[in-house]
């Protein structure tokens, strides 16, 4: 994260995570790693619901993941949770997750945050580092 932020109350944002999604996205069983002011870093366990025929996690598993980091980087910015919805979510697969692979990070990014409109980005890595998607998005705020 990036030097000089404040950190923000992770126990918030695992809160939200169990009480704000719905329950099939509480099955991602998304873990916050780290957290600052406009910037969120998860860990998203590679389970095998999550995992396709091809035997990689599959590219809807990975769109939540990016879409649920983004509302709680909002989060971090607003204070807690403000209702939001997903205007645009543009994801780019660049390489699998191997189902074997055990997890993935997911880094969103708050990049402006108007009165209406938040824009970010969300980053997707396996657990080798490599990047996997990469998401841009916008948020209306409701």
């Amino acid at each position: 994260m990036e030097n000089g932020s404040s950190t923000v109350d992770r126990a918030m944002l695992e809160h939200a995570l169990h009480t704000v999604f719905a329950p099939w996205v509480q099955q991602l069983d998304l873990r916050v790693i780290d957290a600052q002011a406009g910037e969120v870093l998860l860990a998203l366990p590679v389970t095998p619901q999550h995992v396709h025929v091809g035997n990689v996690v599959s590219g809807q598993t990975l769109m939540a993941a990016a879409d649920t980091a983004m509302v709680l980087a909002v989060m971090t910015r607003a204070g807690g949770f403000k209702p939001m919805s997903t205007v645009q979510l543009q994801t780019s697969f660049l390489r699998p997750v191997p189902a074997e692979s055990g997890v993935a990070q997911v880094r969103a990014k708050v990049l402006r945050m108007g009165r209406s409109l938040v824009f970010g980005e969300v980053r997707i890595t396996t657990a080798d580092e490599m990047l996997a998607a990469h998401a841009t998005t916008t948020c209306a705020l409701l």
